[in-house]
């Protein structure tokens, strides 16, 4: 099979996406992670749009690479602007990149109403600003945008414009499926089509509106591409972009095509992750391959099935992108998903016993009252613990007292007021917050920092609150949700109560105990 190009956009088409910004230290941080990996080609952004952008092409020039070329992305000059003289072009030059990515337009409609300009000048801008670049020594990759819609509505100036690119000399053509709204056999006729007009090397970058971003990426491929575009995660304006973390397992074990090196797809869940991180957005846990969700299984037919073979209901195996195969405990569960959590956790027990199908009725009891464990692993770790393997609390609570003072034209005040017992001694202290959630935390950290100071590290990074019914109003069970890491893992925790304090106090009692039982090698 033909070797495929990486080549990810995730700086500068990803960051476009809404509630995306990277700082010009973030992009220097994911270039570098993406060099490492063995990805082709880094779009490090738009010199001339931005000084962040630039700030990064300077940054990355301290370090050295091993397989990544950095590309600098812009447009073809301007009408009427001498190819010399254009500011985008010099900034491209400027940024002191050996790679650049110039996009035009493919589309008639889009010249004459966008641009205002006429079809001859296009071809113009677009053959004296490649040749220009390669004059100046540099790899051109020309991206035809709008090159999809722009070939089924006048399929002769389309393939004029890459023509007029292959004139000033492109390395690369990459077909632009900008609004995203092309089908697969749209792609794979058109790319056809393509191939036998062109002698040069072509690319595809598609969009996802259409939720075929990752489809009309493949049925490139298949179709003749070489080349392909997209981003981690998706991320991108609008609907996102061609998600590599999609597109790169597809194309290498599915259909046996060399990109990124072997070795370098087990990092491919760490990779969507530490980009997730940066962007400060949650990890989508659906997201094929690398979510967390992605070889997890919950019903209990589907647990006996991959005890005997993971094939069963397993694709892939997760470990070849670094992910791990989950087991879920739930109101859906039989006996092989509790035999798989305690073989997971080494308990050597006979998943057969009396007291194990009265452990799993208990664990749908609690989620019938409104607990779930899906996302609150170790709250379920915990009472597994509990039930099977002599644990010893770490504290065990005496007393608790929230204050709430309200006067008008004052803030809030939140005091949280707690005793408890840490082996053979009783704490007593207080601690104020900034709601009544938040001084319970600070209370219970102050408390037992003295006994555990690996507590310091144990961060709480999500809080939800769930209503589980509505119309009992403010009298309903509530579920809270915390999500807590140290740095090196996460864990989820649950409590459910009528009364908000109470459910987050049982979630985040059990946050704290379940680090220290992970921190202790349990």
């Amino acid at each position: 099979m033909a070797v495929v190009e990486i080549y990810d956009t995730t700086l500068r088409d990803g960051s476009q996406g809404e509630g995306i910004s990277f700082s010009a230290e973030d992009k220097v941080k994911i270039a570098l992670k993406l060099d490492k990996m063995g990805f082709h080609y880094v779009e490090g952004g738009w010199p001339g749009s931005n000084p962040k952008d630039m700030a990064f092409f300077q940054r990355i020039k301290n370090h050295r690479l091993s397989h990544a070329r950095i590309a600098a992305f812009g447009s073809t000059r301007k009408p009427g602007v001498p190819v010399q003289e254009d500011g985008n072009i010099q900034c491209i030059l400027a940024a002191g990149v050996s790679v650049a990515t110039i996009f035009g337009k493919s589309w008639d409609l889009h010249v004459t109403r966008a641009l205002g300009t006429t079809l001859e000048e296009n071809l113009a801008m677009i053959e004296e600003s490649v040749g220009y670049l390669k004059s100046r020594g540099l790899t051109v990759i020309y991206d035809a945008e709008h090159f999809f819609d722009g070939f089924k509505a006048n399929a002769e100036y389309a393939l004029a414009t890459l023509k007029a690119a292959v004139r000033g000399g492109a390395d690369r053509l990459v077909l632009c499926d900008t609004n995203g709204g092309s089908l697969p056999e749209e792609i794979a006729a058109i790319i056809r089509r393509v191939r036998d007009d062109v002698p040069v090397v072509l690319g595809i970058h598609c969009h996802n509106d259409g939720e075929l971003a990752v489809a009309n990426t493949l049925a490139a491929v298949r179709a003749g591409a070489t080349h392909v575009q997209g981003t981690i995660n998706g991320y991108g304006e609008r609907c996102g972009n061609a998600n590599l973390c999609s597109v790169i397992p597809n194309l290498t074990l599915k259909y046996g095509h060399e990109t990124i090196p072997r070795s370098s797809l087990a990092q491919l869940t760490d990779l969507s992750r530490y980009v997730s991180e940066l962007a400060n957005l949650h990890p989508n846990p659906h997201q094929p391959f690398v979510g967390s969700s992605a070889f997890a299984h919950k019903g209990g037919v589907h647990v006996s099935a991959i005890l005997k073979d993971p094939r069963t209901y397993e694709h892939i195996d997760p470990a070849l992108v670094g992910n791990r195969r989950r087991v879920l405990v739930s109101e859906l569960s039989g006996l092989s998903n509790l035999f798989y959590k305690l073989k997971e956790l080494n308990f050597n027990l006979d998943a057969s016993r009396e007291e194990t199908r009265r452990f799993l009725e208990e664990i749908k009891e609690l989620e019938h009252q409104g607990y779930m464990f899906e996302g609150a692993e170790g709250s379920f770790e915990l009472l597994l613990r509990r039930a099977y393997d002599n644990y010893r609390e770490p504290f065990k609570l005496e007393s608790l007292r929230v204050i709430i003072e309200l006067k008008e034209n004052s803030p809030v005040y939140s005091e949280a007021i707690i005793k408890l017992t840490v082996g053979d001694q009783v704490v007593h202290t207080a601690a104020e917050g900034n709601g009544p959630v938040n001084a319970l935390d600070n209370a219970l950290r102050k408390a037992l920092e003295v006994f555990y100071p690996d507590i310091r590290r144990m961060q709480l990074t999500d809080y939800k609150v769930r209503v589980l019914d509505e119309k009992d109003g403010t009298g309903a069970v509530v579920r809270v949700l915390i999500e807590t890491g140290d740095g090196e893992r996460s864990w989820g925790t649950v409590g459910v109560s009528t009364n908000i304090i109470e459910a987050s106090w049982q979630a985040l009692v059990d946050s704290i105990a379940y680090g220290l039982l992970k921190n202790n090698g349990r």
